[in-house]
């Protein structure tokens, strides 16, 4: 990948999440469905975790900020999904170069989601949650870590659903509650243990589980450890598991991407759209 595909991939990464986030529609959205986190954040401001003096807030937030990361990631599975409805995937097939930069206007995109859905939750939620650790540089390191971790390991899950679910409708609905549902047995907000144990083994082969464990590590002091599966942060476990999602991303992504692309035809696209047309 040369350096003029990435600069035509971001050129188009932002086209496509401008014109996205720029209508009324668009920025309703954005800023709604991130201000309801807030929400749950300011209920619970002065409730703190059984038996500590340790803020319950504390707690959501990194899971909140966790389950943002898996939200762009079903962005991108939307955005695909809608390219592959309107043709321009298979323009992008037709154009030297055009793959290549269509794979890195797609993580453009997903970054940006995170980007802004983590600043409109993070900078308010410092100040609503108490104790947060904003003077530590660790802090900071580990966040921005997890999140280009989390981002690497989870992208190929949102190519892997855009290109297997033909209607961005689908995505855009039953996506939502897969990734709720998720998350509500992931222990981003409740405690694992209370689960059935092959909840907790199958939660545990996903990255979701490992991005929300390694945001809490970062964020909330170490006795809070001991409402985790282990009582430990399981440090190591974390990066490696994250690692191998991210490694199977680096290698898996273009395939599916490759694969998707050359499936599609003018035939196909035209389907599509009579299917599409028939729903309206």
């Amino acid at each position: 990948m040369n350096a003029n595909a990435i600069a035509l991939g971001v050129n188009r990464g932002w086209i496509t999440w401008r014109s996205t986030n720029s209508s009324r529609e668009g920025l309703f959205n954005l800023f709604f469905y991130n201000a309801i986190p807030l929400v749950f954040l300011i209920v619970s401001r002065d409730s703190t975790l059984p038996g500590t003096d340790i803020a319950l807030g504390a707690k959501l937030l990194p899971g909140m900020l966790a389950l943002m990361v898996v939200f762009s990631v079903m962005g991108t599975a939307y955005y695909l999904s809608t390219e592959r409805e309107d043709g321009t995937l298979l323009r992008a097939k037709a154009v030297p170069r055009g793959m290549s930069a269509y794979v890195v206007g797609l993580a453009f995109v997903a970054v940006m989601d995170v980007l802004v859905s983590l600043a409109i939750v993070l900078v308010p939620g410092m100040f609503i949650v108490p104790d947060v650790p904003v003077g530590d540089v660790g802090m900071w390191i580990g966040l921005i870590g997890y999140v280009v971790l989390g981002l690497i390991a989870c992208l190929p899950l949102g190519v892997l659903i855009g290109s297997a679910i033909q209607s961005p409708r689908v995505i855009g609905g039953f996506g939502f509650l897969i990734t709720m549902g998720l998350a509500m047995v992931s222990g981003l907000f409740f405690p694992m243990q209370d689960l059935w144990g092959w909840v907790q083994v199958l939660v545990q082969a996903l990255p979701l589980y490992w991005l929300g464990l390694g945001m809490r590590s970062v964020f909330l002091p170490d006795a809070a450890a001991a409402y985790e599966l282990t009582e430990s942060w399981r440090t190591l476990e974390t990066l490696g598991v994250l690692g191998a999602w991210a490694a199977l991303g680096l290698i898996a992504g273009p395939i599916l991407l490759r694969r998707t692309a050359r499936r599609e035809s003018g035939a196909a696209m035209e389907a599509r759209r009579a299917q599409a047309m028939q729903r309206t």
